[in-house]
């Protein structure tokens, strides 16, 4: 089906322009994924973007994935919560700025508040690796409290535009046929508050 999508591009110039937020979920971990595995990543990807129309790596070879994480200036990041993996960013520095090119919880995280507290931790984690600037981009594909979220941590909109896209009926969800709703069962999300 092809679709006319928004599109908005954020930036934070500086560090200081970052409104942190904390989440109080117990058994929070942000780590570093320091060896690139292509696999993980794809997994990552889907169980993220299958619900909001990430198609654009689903085509990619094994050997492309390997590419992209093997590159030395990009980062996985990913979030547990006792162990189990429920959302991560990708930061990947040009030249002079850090693009998070990935960013999202999984579905049945979603509502738990930790969208706002894994956000503080990757612009965190960018400006760690010295840019003049941080910038990211999100689509009306994306989850509603996408936009909101940028904005409050201290992203600022710099251009907006629209494009054209080939995307399936309906999100595929973490894989093929896998017929998730968008609404996850909300106790996994009241869940991870207590």
């Amino acid at each position: 089906m092809i679709i006319k999508v928004g599109i908005t591009y954020l930036e934070m110039t500086n560090r200081s322009q970052l409104n942190p937020r904390r989440s109080d979920v117990v058994g929070l971990e942000i780590k570093r994924a320091e060896l690139p595995l292509p696999e993980f990543n794809r997994f990552l990807y889907t169980a993220v973007g299958g619900d909001w129309y990430w198609v654009d790596r689903l085509g990619w070879t094994y050997q492309q994935w390997e590419e992209w994480v093997e590159r030395p200036d990009m980062h996985t990041w990913v979030a547990y919560v006792n162990g189990t993996p429920i959302g991560y960013f990708e930061l990947d520095k040009e030249a002079n700025y850090v693009e998070i090119s990935k960013f999202g919880l999984v579905g049945s995280a979603i509502g738990s508040g930790l969208g706002a507290h894994l956000l503080t931790e990757c612009v965190k984690r960018a400006w760690d690796m010295g840019p003049s600037r941080v910038q990211l981009d999100t689509c009306t594909l994306d989850h509603p409290g996408a936009l909101p979220n940028y904005q409050a941590r201290g992203f600022k909109i710099y251009n907006t535009g629209t494009y054209t896209a080939d995307v399936p009926g309906r999100p595929i969800g973490p894989w093929p046929d896998s017929r998730r709703t968008l609404n996850p069962d909300a106790r996994v999300a009241s869940d991870l508050r207590r």
